[in-house]
């Protein structure tokens, strides 16, 4: 035995209990529940299935070697040691993937997240690169298969956005996009500088966990919901009713606005799952604030006003300064392939965490 498997038993028990509930016609004709099982036991899987591989390695293991006790054929005796050294390798194997499918870190790795783009330094041209960026990871999100949804937007009048905040579902999304977090620079020419000088801008970005209702609940009594009338892209076609809604969640302060969907019961629902995100993530930040040494997995600091990569136009270059690494790659990456560069952050961080 090793130090996870009373652990490893009970999310297999788990495992089973769902695969038994999304049988039952109760949870089928249920699509909320039905749907909230189902990715729960998607999350679970890699982990199972892993830990009866190594279960199944763990016994093949012990017959061979009461096998070995009992026979003495020098030729059978030779061949059955290296069968079983190979299958003590494959156990090791087994156990290190277990571990690093249970490691602290990928707690939330199936998750579904809501990014935030926010313009920085450099005014205009900001607000031009947080458009950039929320095209860029757009199209990631096309070229993955996974869906993207606008929750919020502020648009400027030249086509930036001051903030924009968007969902995006999908298999893998918070493992690709979790280290993306952080100051992104951006170095070239504005289309307004006619001098031809490079001009240095920022936008801030933050990826939350989306948590489900069920997981981070809300007490009522906490919220303060006002309506509003719509103005600008999103409320142009409303103007007669107050569609925009604002919720203030009253403990912490926190207010989230929403006017981009016509419908007043929609911009309160995805107000309300931004701000189930962003009240998550600031407990969570808080109890990181406790922790006087930095996770062994960590990439940076993990701060948001970190400045983790530069996009150099005039060189067609980005560098991500965590990992220091440049990848002369700008056309492409800006169209949404992230995966070399996400493939790398992952890397650093699996690393690191084992110590390497």
């Amino acid at each position: 035995m090793f130090p996870l498997q009373e652990r490893l038993q009970k999310l297999e028990g788990r495992y089973q209990e769902l695969e038994a509930m999304l049988a039952s016609p109760e949870v089928m004709a249920d699509t909320n529940q039905y749907n909230r099982y189902a990715k729960e036991l998607s999350d679970l899987k890699d982990a199972v299935y892993l830990f009866r591989s190594f279960k199944k390695n763990q016994k093949e293991s012990e017959d061979l070697e009461t096998m070995l006790r009992q026979k003495h054929d020098k030729d059978f005796m030779e061949l059955a040691e290296k069968e079983l050294k190979s299958l003590r390798d494959k156990s090791d194997d087994l156990r290190a993937r277990i571990e690093e499918a249970l490691t602290e870190d990928d707690k939330d790795i199936g998750k579904d997240i809501i990014m935030e783009i926010r313009q920085g330094t450099g005014g205009l041209e900001a607000a031009l690169f947080a458009a950039d960026l929320y095209r860029m990871y757009s199209k990631y999100a096309e070229r993955k298969g996974w869906s993207a949804e606008v929750m919020s937007s502020h648009p400027t009048d030249v086509g930036g956005f001051k903030e924009i905040v968007f969902g995006i579902k999908g298999k893998d999304v918070y493992k690709r996009l979790k280290f993306e977090s952080g100051v992104h620079r951006v170095q070239r020419v504005p289309a307004t500088e006619a001098q031809g000088r490079i001009h240095t801008s920022t936008a801030t970005v933050a990826v939350l966990v989306e948590p489900e209702e069920v997981e981070f609940a809300i007490d009522a009594k906490d919220l303060r919901i006002d309506t509003y009338r719509s103005s600008g892209p999103g409320g142009q076609h409303m103007q007669k009713s107050d569609s925009a809604v604002r919720i203030t969640h009253l403990p912490s302060g926190l207010v989230v606005a929403c006017q981009d969907e016509r419908s007043q019961l929609k911009n309160k629902n995805k107000a309300m799952r931004i701000l189930r995100a962003r009240l998550l993530d600031m407990k969570e930040q808080e109890e990181k604030k406790k922790i006087v040494q930095e996770r062994k997995a960590q990439i940076g600091t993990g701060d948001r006003s970190e400045k983790i990569r530069t996009y150099n136009f005039p060189d067609r270059r980005i560098t991500d300064h965590r990992i220091n690494l440049t990848l002369f790659k700008m056309e492409s990456i800006l169209g949404g392939d992230l995966d070399e560069l996400s493939a790398h952050l992952i890397r650093a961080s699996e690393e690191k965490q084992h110590g390497s």
